[in-house]
């Protein structure tokens, strides 16, 4: 097994295929070796072109990573839509820290304008009064 292949499987392990009905594990296996034959694909093809620029381990790391802030994002979006697009009242703090893997006071803290301005953005939704008040303004924007 080649590294690109080894980093492959690691990327894309194999579940227990007893989780998966019996009518669909062969797909399942077929589905991953695939994944693992794409990824190894363009791990190599990338060191080839770019050398210690797209060395393997390293881009698998920072793809993860990228993946885990894009993860994060996208739980702050969450909470915020929860906490301040949600009717009648918001979710409360436990249920959503529970839900997160989050602390209460982590919820409390975890979003701030720019998230509830992409929920606003995203849904079209008017978020509830703003609980803290607006940024302040430096001017710069002006």
């Amino acid at each position: 097994m080649s590294m690109y292949e080894e980093i492959a499987a690691i990327l894309h392990p194999t579940p227990d295929l007893e989780d998966f009905p019996e009518e669909v594990r062969s797909e399942a296996w077929t589905d991953i070796l695939e994944a693992r034959e794409r990824t190894a694909f363009n791990l190599e093809t990338a060191w080839d072109a770019h050398g210690d620029d797209a060395e393997p381990l390293l881009s698998a790391l920072a793809g993860a990573r990228r993946r885990r802030e894009e993860a994060e994002a996208e739980i702050r979006r969450l909470v915020a839509y929860g906490r301040e697009f949600t009717r009648p009242r918001p979710y409360k703090l436990a249920d959503l820290a529970a839900a997160a893997g989050m602390s209460i006071s982590g919820v409390r803290t975890a979003y701030d304008h720019a998230e509830v301005a992409a929920v606003q953005h995203a849904t079209g939704l008017k978020p509830r009064e703003w609980r803290a008040a607006d940024p302040p303004n430096d001017g710069s924007d002006e």
